[in-house]
């Protein structure tokens, strides 16, 4: 369910000449009784409301005095939500002759033609206040106060998200708290303005007008609006001429796959950057450590020395504002598809809950979920929408994960190639033939949409990737993309799982053994393709290039150089200060026997 939360205006819209019919409020009832929430936003002074409208039960929360007053009337308890302005102002307002005045809580309101008077009053006073219209009426409240602010805090103790309400309203102080929700819509009493920036006009006028969208919320959660709602798209690039290309921050699953070192992490990173930006709550399940550089836009849990705990994950996701990276170096490579699919099905209560968190980001799709995968109906009755799903290797991902998938970006030197592994593993026809991409572009392809894959130069994110990553200094990369230092006659197997005990073990291994792979560029191969540094790779092949005049010392303090430049090592072990951490082999691997070729082979 999208929308799990209604807020309305009351007079003009829930209201007609300040009563509202029975018909609407029992088309409220059934609101609440589908699982939604009910949130009442008026500009009336909470006093007055209650002694007109007798049903404030229906309501989880009532926002008054536009904005600077919150009421919750299952305790009736009040919470001002400003500060109100000095007796100084409402007594020198009645001196010009400015009446009727109504002083609430925080609210000064009057009525129109005193409009005049109210601002040049808040000048010649120097109060930070300002002034908002509504049919005639004058209301003063504090800089920054208004129906959004108001209920940004109701759906926040509720623990919802903007993104999962519906407004509805019809006068000048709607505007606010239309345009915070995910679909406004304007009863057709309104004014034209507000029609006209409305996601939906309702053919119903007051509480008629409500009624209407109540039983269309109840029948299709408003499906047939999705397309409209344009405002909210996240920006994915630009076309060669320039064109930009959006996609749709809802029920949406992506796919991004590329070779290593394509720019995955980088397109990811500047999507997620985005949705952030926007106020969509994401949670990314990490397994390699390449999300660090999102710590100001969300909280990291876990590091290569700690594992992250599923409920400390949840209970930083059940606040609508956090977003969450979920690091998984501290998981032994083997346990953590098993640690992931018991997250995703507590990711799908939550959503039923709230609906959040409105994107689930899988890196190493294709290790959590496998070819192998088998969810049961009990852990996830259906596959979940909002995944953005990330992956070297598309044709090892469960194929009812690939028969999901919405939207393809395919990155790197053969995106020809990832499509029609993309296509053999999901059962589609590839839909082109060879073709190249230039550096930072895209190929992108909407499935099911009757159109055809296109170029696309990818929007970069704010903030460049940083290289400083622990992962690559202290994590596991596990058995795939370890270092193997074998020695010009394959009788070591070796295994450096990070930089720290690649530099350990460059200290340790023999002169002979070194050398080798310093002449067979195996080490510049390992840091463009495994370590994803293209900087650090090709310094190293300007190493290698002189191996035959270096002697070993030479060529090992060289490297060591290359690598401290780029990354934060702890200093004992960056300095070589103290001994090679025993070598231990991956489970069932013997260390004198040679495994099939890998890199550094």
């Amino acid at each position: 369910m999208r929308y799990l939360a209604l807020a309305a205006d009351y007079d003009g819209t829930l209201a007609t000449h300040g009563r509202v019919e029975d018909s609407t409020l029992e088309a409220l009832g059934r609101l609440r009784e589908s699982g939604r929430r009910l949130i009442l936003v008026t500009g009336r002074e909470l006093d007055e409301l209650l002694t007109v409208f007798p049903r404030p039960d229906l309501f989880d929360r009532i926002v008054a005095e536009n904005g600077a007053l919150l009421y919750r009337p299952a305790t009736r308890e009040e919470q001002v939500l400003g500060e109100p302005p000095p007796d100084r102002f409402v007594a020198t307002l009645k001196e010009r002759g400015v009446g009727p005045i109504s002083v609430g809580r925080v609210i000064v309101a009057t009525w129109e033609p005193h409009e005049s008077v109210v601002l040049e009053t808040i000048r010649d006073l120097g109060l930070e206040l300002h002034v908002i219209f509504n049919k005639g009426a004058i209301m003063v409240l504090p800089s920054g106060v208004n129906k959004a602010t108001g209920l940004a805090v109701a759906l926040d103790e509720l623990g919802l998200s903007p993104h999962n309400t519906v407004g509805v309203g019809d006068a000048e102080n709607d505007h606010a708290f239309l345009a915070f929700c995910e679909c406004s819509a304007a009863v057709d009493n309104a004014l034209p303005i507000l029609k006209e920036r409305a996601d939906l006009v309702l053919a119903g006028d007051h509480g008629a007008g409500v009624v209407e969208l109540i039983d269309r919320m109840i029948a299709d959660d408003l499906a047939e609006v999705g397309p409209r709602l344009r405002r909210h798209a996240i920006l994915l690039g630009r076309r060669d001429d320039g064109e930009e290309e959006w996609v749709a921050p809802y029920g949406v699953n992506i796919l991004v796959a590329g070779t290593s070192g394509s720019g995955k992490s980088t397109l990811t990173t500047g999507l997620v950057e985005r949705l952030a930006a926007s106020g969509y709550q994401f949670v990314v399940v990490d397994p390699e450590g390449d999300y660090e550089n999102l710590s100001g836009a969300a909280a990291v849990l876990g590091d290569s020395q700690r594992a992250p705990a599923a409920k400390e994950v949840l209970d930083l996701l059940e606040l609508p504002r956090q977003n969450v990276v979920v690091n998984l170096l501290g998981i032994e490579l083997e346990h953590r598809p098993a640690f992931f699919q018991t997250l995703l099905p507590q990711f799908q209560e939550l959503r039923a809950r709230t609906g959040r968190p409105h994107w689930v980001v899988v890196d190493e799709a294709h290790h959590l979920l496998p070819t192998s995968w088998r969810p049961t109906a009990l852990t996830l009755p259906q596959h979940p929408r909002g995944m953005l799903l990330i992956t070297v290797h598309p044709e090892r991902i469960d194929r009812a994960v690939l028969e999901s998938v919405d939207l393809l970006l395919a990155v790197g030197e053969s995106p020809d190639r990832t499509v029609l592994e993309f296509c053999r593993a999901s059962g589609r026809r590839s839909p082109l033939g060879p073709i190249t991409l230039e550096p930072r572009e895209t190929l992108a392809w909407p499935i099911g949409a009757a159109i055809d894959p296109f170029r696309l130069r990818s929007e970069p994110p704010r903030l460049e990737r940083r290289r400083h990553s622990r992962k690559y200094a202290e994590g596991d990369l596990g058995p795939d993309h370890s270092f193997r230092f074998r020695g010009p006659e394959g009788k070591l197997n070796l295994r450096a799982q990070n930089l720290i005990l690649f530099l350990q073990m460059a200290d340790g291994v023999d002169d002979e053994t070194w050398t080798h792979h310093l002449r067979q560029g195996d080490y510049s191969t390992w840091f463009r393709d495994m370590i994803k540094d293209d900087e650090l790779a090709t310094e190293a092949e300007q190493i290698e290039a002189k191996a035959d005049s270096l002697s070993p010392q030479e060529g090992r303090a060289a490297i060591r150089a290359a690598i401290e430049a780029r990354y934060t090592l702890p200093a004992a072990k960056a300095s070589g200060d103290t001994s090679p951490d025993p070598v231990e082999s991956a489970p069932g691997e013997n260390p004198h026997e040679c495994d099939p070729p890998e890199v550094g082979s």
